[in-house]
């Protein structure tokens, strides 16, 4: 089985839920990709785990020739990776290592600390395991991780030469709205005439100099951003099963199940999933994905809602299983988080689980 069949697996256990903890991210991903990527994960003096570092220890350093760090890989526990990379950068820096990789097992996050520039600005690349193209993610890591690679110098070759490119791109990202500003302040006479043409094209009338003079100056500043298209509404609740009318609730295996509101539903559906299967609530927790800053199932209802106390009480509620779940969300929120659920359980949503939010 090649790398790219190996992150097919990995994404589908990710979206299930399986990876709970650090643990299981370092066996089942980190080690499972490098050994495929060619290193001895079973000679500690090459693939050295638990390495000590003056003030700590790194998760694993890559080494060659053996016991010689050229990779430090800092392994979080999914969606938990937030503020380690400033440890990891110290690590890095004490022992004069080139390659730094942040890792949740879902998010790989490649740095050259001895770079310049901030943190995030020292970052070569990041790979997202299920939302980067799958060949993409394959073509990233043989670049910067394969084995022999690694040991010729190859991969830090071309990991300083994609930070070139990036920061190239930084630095021209930065500059395209200042130079927009200066066209307009200036008025650039190519810029005039580029205006008068399209207008003449459009009306055929062709402005003179004054008018499209007033025009520029009277322009915000800022870069003029295109229409976007609407996009078309999501219809909730939908489904290969029409509703009745007026009908609230969800059918999961045939059955149906009528409810007071889109929260009930979003309750009874959460009880009965958790219910068919005991790790369910343990694995949905586990998923990288959820809210900006809140988490759709915890174990206590003030993991809910971080820094919002007042939401904990109203707001959340106490599964059979034991488990808390969040109740202060949208028709629209709830069945997006539902249809999260179902590829927790192995459902498919509109399929095996139709839910009904109402109107």
């Amino acid at each position: 089985m090649d790398l790219k069949e190996h992150i097919g697996e990995i994404q589908a256990d990710l979206r299930a839920g399986r990876f709970p903890n650090e643990a299981s991210v370092s066996q089942g991903i980190v080690l499972r990709i490098l050994q495929v990527l060619g290193w001895p994960v079973f000679d500690s003096r090459v693939v050295w785990p638990q390495y000590s570092v003056e003030g700590g220890r790194v998760d694993y350093a890559l080494c060659h020739p053996k016991s010689k760090p050229l990779v430090f890989i800092e392994v979080k526990q999914v969606g938990q990776g937030e503020g380690a990379d400033r440890q990891l950068f110290e690590y890095a820096f004490h022992c004069g290592v080139p390659m730094a990789i942040l890792t949740t097992g879902q998010e790989w996050h490649f740095y050259l600390p001895a770079e310049a520039g901030h943190y995030e600005e020292r970052k070569v690349y990041k790979i997202d395991l299920l939302e980067s193209d799958i060949d993409e993610s394959t073509q990233r890591f043989n670049r910067y991780l394969f084995y022999k690679s690694v040991c010729s110098g190859e991969s830090m070759e071309c990991a300083r030469k994609d930070y070139k490119d990036v920061a190239r791109k930084r630095e021209i990202k930065d500059n395209l709205p200042i130079a927009w500003q200066k066209l307009i302040e200036e008025q650039d006479s190519l810029l005039c005439d580029l205006l008068a043409e399209k207008v003449e094209s459009l009306c055929g009338y062709k402005p003179d100099t004054d008018m499209i003079s007033d025009f520029l100056s009277g322009l915000d500043t800022k870069p003029v951003s295109p229409t976007q298209p609407k996009r078309q509404k999501r219809v909730i609740g939908g489904g290969t099963r029409p509703p009745k009318e007026g009908f609230v609730g969800y059918v999961l295996h045939g059955r149906e199940v009528q409810a007071r509101n889109a929260r009930d539903v979003f309750i009874k559906v959460m009880e009965e999933l958790s219910k068919e299967d005991p790790s369910f609530c343990e694995r949905f927790a586990s998923r990288p994905r959820h809210g900006a800053k809140r988490r759709f199932i915890a174990r206590t209802k003030e993991e809910l809602y971080p820094g919002r106390p007042d939401l904990c009480d109203g707001y959340s509620h106490r599964l059979g299983s034991g488990w808390w779940v969040g109740t202060n969300y949208s028709k629209r929120d709830i069945s997006k988080i539902l249809e999260m659920a179902c590829e927790v359980a192995g459902l498919r949503f509109d399929k095996d689980l139709v839910v009904h939010l109402g109107d």
